[in-house]
């Protein structure tokens, strides 16, 4: 079974950056999209980011659209979420996850509707990296 670790999360100051990390053991990734996805304390699950299998698409959550940049490096069997400009309502769990193999997962449904109408199309989730934003 594919299995996805994130890494990169930490403390940052408003502003300030981080890169995010998930890596894939088991499997190859060049078959998978995978989403990004965040939980903060007390609220839903919800979408962050998605990349296409070949990673000429992504997807974004209107609240991280501009500041936020996800990308795949296939021979590193990793995705990358680049976060920019972070605010303290960024702050959460970042847990990457992938759909089966060859299935375009990466749509608008992520960033819109309740986790119940999408969540069960990720199969493969990772453990989640902390992500705070606090002065």
């Amino acid at each position: 079974q594919l299995q996805l670790v994130e890494s990169g999360g930490g403390l940052v100051q408003p502003g300030g950056s981080l890169r995010l990390s998930c890596a894939a053991s088991g499997f190859t990734l060049d078959y998978y999209a995978i989403g990004w996805f965040r939980q903060a304390p007390g609220k839903e699950r919800e979408g962050v980011s998605c990349i296409s299998i070949t990673g000429d698409r992504t997807n974004y959550a209107d609240s991280v659209k501009g500041r936020f940049t996800a990308s795949r490096d296939n021979a590193k069997n990793t995705v990358y979420l680049q976060m920019n400009s972070l605010k303290p309502e960024n702050t959460a769990v970042y847990f990457c996850a992938a759909p089966p193999p060859h299935v375009s997962a990466c749509h608008e449904a992520l960033f819109i509707l309740s986790p119940a109408e999408w969540v069960t199309d990720f199969t493969s989730w990772g453990q989640g990296t902390h992500v705070t934003v606090s002065s």
